[in-house]
């Protein structure tokens, strides 16, 4: 039997995703050996299968902009090749945004102050990222019920007032909103761009999530946000249209957004008890 190039190219790459997943994660556990080494409160790395559904839940629903980005990529740089670099240098630079935030998390959360701040700022992106998740809903759309659409405009203009305050210091945290793609590039290039924003989205996104570690295992949550980045690139190249329409479901959008700002606001009160109750 005929095997079509499309297939053999799936035969080479979807394999690949899974190895470079396998190995990322086998890096995170050496890094936390190594850190363990060197703090005084030791990172558990056994997998606990609710602490790997909850990175990789909370990783897909963050992932909207970095999958119309990888999805402008792939338009761009098609063939194998091309998939390849997408591939390895997205998750590259996704897991190093983890493994920086995972460093700065694990070496300075005893200095109760240090930590305080991190959570602080932390609770900020998760109120920008529950605004952000809104822009991917069309409340115009007769379709939704009326009570859903007041209460998504209602929700998404507090927000804006709220973050208009925020935004100039979230500026310089956040990465800009342009993940444009212009033309077609060498393998090299395109690893160096697929690698640069998945880094800063991996470090945005990764430390918006601090105030989790206090109710799940680290290594667990951070594998679970390699396996959702996996099973993203997965999905795109299969179908990419599809891929994109699930993640930009409203209802998920808006649980999203709603589950964001019950962690901001749990962030916010645990930096508030660090600094002026322990």
């Amino acid at each position: 039997m005929k095997i079509t190039k499309t297939t053999r190219d799936q035969l080479v790459a979807l394999p690949l995703t899974a190895v470079v997943c396998v190995a990322l994660i086998l890096l995170l556990w050496l890094e936390i050996i190594l850190i363990n080494r060197f703090t005084s409160e030791a990172i558990k790395v056994h997998i606990r299968l609710s602490d790997v559904l909850v990175g990789l839940t909370i990783y897909l629903k963050t992932s909207i902009d970095f999958a119309m980005f990888i999805g402008r990529l792939m338009d761009k740089n098609p063939g194998l090749k091309g998939r390849i670099g997408i591939e390895i240098g997205t998750a590259l630079g996704n897991a190093a945004g983890t493994f920086g935030i995972l460093l700065v998390w694990a070496f300075f959360k005893e200095v109760s102050w240090l930590l305080a701040i991190m959570i602080f700022i932390a609770a900020l992106v998760l109120i920008r990222l529950a605004q952000d998740g809104l822009e991917h809903v069309d409340i115009q759309n007769s379709r939704y019920p009326k009570a859903f659409r007041a209460f998504v405009r209602g929700f998404d203009t507090t927000l804006k007032v709220v973050n208009k305050y925020l935004d100039p210091l979230l500026s310089k945290i956040l990465p800009g909103r342009s993940l444009s793609v212009e033309t077609k590039t060498s393998l090299w290039a395109l690893l160096a761009m697929s690698f640069t924003v998945p880094f800063i989205l991996g470090l945005d996104d990764f430390a918006g999530y601090v105030p989790l570690f206090n109710i799940v295992n680290v290594f667990g949550f951070a594998t679970g946000v390699f396996v959702g980045h996996m099973l993203l690139n997965i999905f795109l190249y299969l179908s990419p249209k599809r891929t994109i329409k699930a993640v930009k479901n409203p209802i998920i959008a808006v649980l999203g957004s709603i589950a964001f700002i019950i962690l901001a606001g749990w962030g916010l009160f645990e930096a508030y008890k660090l600094l002026f109750i322990h």
